[in-house]
């Protein structure tokens, strides 16, 4: 390869780069050569690197390199949504392959080959100009290839965004755009959390809220636990210390009907084991229940340990 095929030489709309697929779960992880992807006509970028597969779901492994940048990601797509690849292509022996990934900001081409389930190629993205000037229109200007191929990457949709305008969440950044379809906090989770009473919880909210699990059915079952309308950070610091539902019902059943979230963390945190419940002193305003149960917990004392004592009166 020379290094005029290393170049961009009209800088048109066209990303090149290597595409791999998996194509059923438990496959096994493999890697194939890509060979030299020429453009459309409007762009020749020639691109030599490497394809993955990943065993996992049905993921789209996308890598892109050119000079000082190195970048890859994986997602997981339905079959459906390949338009041209069928699940015949994907476990036959040595097909040559063409199909579409078609999202609202552009389309990703890809080319390339399966042998028994093992798959490689090239892709090239076009960025849909309807969407880009729907953008414009909408105050999002300086939507460059990059930001598009990111946009469509993510299926960061004018529907997405018209929804989110909808629920109060006008105007929002690109990047918290982006962030909050990464972290699947979009219009259907909101609308689940205004029917809990959370009106309007902030991007970083909705993201940590997903990132840690903090669900509607987790605050659904607190609630039914007398656990109402707990603040974004408390529901966020609950997970993160392993409070479940499950670990409160057991403290009920030790005889704490109501502790508060702090109560809560603590008593997560002095549990041997989250399989079993520790025994926890009631939380109080000065917290020296809690300053016990640390002590307790650094020294050995574990909830069996307090069981035995207490059964032998």
């Amino acid at each position: 390869m020379t290094e005029d095929d290393r170049t961009d030489r009209d800088g048109s709309g066209a990303l090149a780069a290597v595409a791999a697929l998996a194509a059923a779960p438990g496959l096994r992880v493999s890697e194939a050569q890509a060979g030299v992807l020429r453009g459309s006509g409007r762009r020749n970028l020639a691109v030599e690197d490497h394809g993955r597969f990943h065993g996992r779901g049905r993921p789209l492994s996308l890598r892109r390199t050119r000079p000082g940048h190195d970048w890859n990601s994986s997602f997981p797509v339905a079959l459906t949504d390949l338009k041209g690849l069928t699940a015949e292509q994907t476990r036959g022996a040595r097909a040559d392959v063409r199909f579409d990934l078609v999202r609202d900001a552009g389309t990703i081409a890809c080319e390339g080959r399966f042998d028994n389930g093992d798959g490689a190629g090239h892709f090239t993205f076009t960025p849909n100009p309807e969407y880009l000037e729907e953008m414009r229109k909408q105050g999002y200007d300086g939507i460059d290839e990059e930001k598009a191929f990111s946009l469509a990457m993510h299926d960061v949709s004018r529907q997405f965004i018209r929804d989110l305008t909808s629920l109060g969440y006008p105007r929002l950044s690109l990047d918290d755009l982006v962030n909050l379809r990464i972290h699947g906090a979009g219009p259907d989770f909101i609308r689940e959390l205004q029917g809990l009473g959370y009106a309007h919880p902030s991007v970083d909210e909705l993201v940590n809220l997903r990132i840690h699990g903090a669900s509607p059915a987790y605050i659904r079952e607190l609630k039914g636990l007398g656990y109402e309308r707990l603040a974004v950070d408390e529901l966020v610091n609950l997970r993160i210390h392993g409070a479940s539902a499950e670990f409160i019902r057991a403290l009920k059943e030790l005889g704490y009907e109501k502790l508060d979230p702090d109560g809560l963390v603590t008593c997560a945190f002095t549990a041997p084991a989250r399989s079993s419940c520790a025994t926890c002193a009631r939380s109080d305003t000065g917290g020296s229940g809690r300053t016990r149960l640390v002590n307790m917990r650094i020294h050995g004392v574990s909830s069996d340990f307090i069981r035995a004592l207490r059964d032998l009166g």
